[in-house]
């Protein structure tokens, strides 16, 4: 699914399974790769190495721009992960082992402040799970972790200073990342689901535990 700025600004509709998912701790999740580091910005505007926000806790990490307007595109991971937050919240055995961080391949237009406008109501919830909103202080800084990644993105022609670049697109991407800070599954948008996530998180949570139900 290519993520760009649209006419459309329709409200995501997270679309229902048509199955019922494998049990949590009934399969594995393979080590995909590591998760790539290097310099960020918190929507404080303070600095930070990414793996602070990609160790430590189980991880649910997105690019995304926030004038994007493809109802399936960034506004769908953006609802997908509203809809599992509220999941994660309601149990205490997970609510203080996962984190959420949404990034912005548009520095230039994505601002520290914009990213804090942009995720203004889910900060200030803290009953738990803390999702956080980071940009870059250049394409150049960005670009390691786009290449980290593996996620590719095209951009318009440069603008002149001052003017929004008009269209990104992108192929829609969550990371679940494990504590160590390892990438163990990679989401598109068709498997982008509250349900599957939901018992993807377990999984590694059950793994971390050492054993398996």
């Amino acid at each position: 699914m290519l993520c760009a700025a649209s006419a459309s600004a329709a409200p995501p509709a997270v679309p229902r399974l048509g199955f019922v998912p494998p049990a949590p701790g009934s399969y594995r999740l393979y080590q995909i790769m590591a998760a790539p580091d290097g310099p960020v910005l918190e929507s404080d505007g303070s600095t930070h190495r990414l793996s602070a926000f990609t160790r430590g806790k189980v991880t649910l990490f997105s690019f995304i721009y926030t004038y994007c307007t493809d109802a399936r595109g960034c506004p769908l991971a953006y609802e997908t992960l509203h809809t599992l937050k509220g999941a994660i919240e309601n149990d205490a055995a997970l609510r203080d082992r996962v984190r959420f961080v949404s990034m912005s391949f548009d520095p230039r237009n994505d601002t520290p402040e914009t990213m804090r406008l942009y995720g203004d109501a889910e900060m200030r919830d803290r009953r738990g799970l803390r999702w956080h909103f980071l940009t870059a202080r250049s394409g150049q800084e960005l670009a390691p972790l786009l290449d980290g990644f593996g996620q590719d993105v095209s951009v318009a022609a440069e603008q002149p200073p001052g003017q929004r670049v008009p269209v990104l697109s992108h192929l829609l991407k969550v990371y679940l990342i494990d504590a160590s800070g390892k990438v163990r599954e990679i989401y598109s948008t068709s498997f982008l689901q509250p349900a599957i996530l939901l018992n993807d998180i377990k999984t590694l949570l059950i793994e971390q535990r050492g054993g398996r139900k």
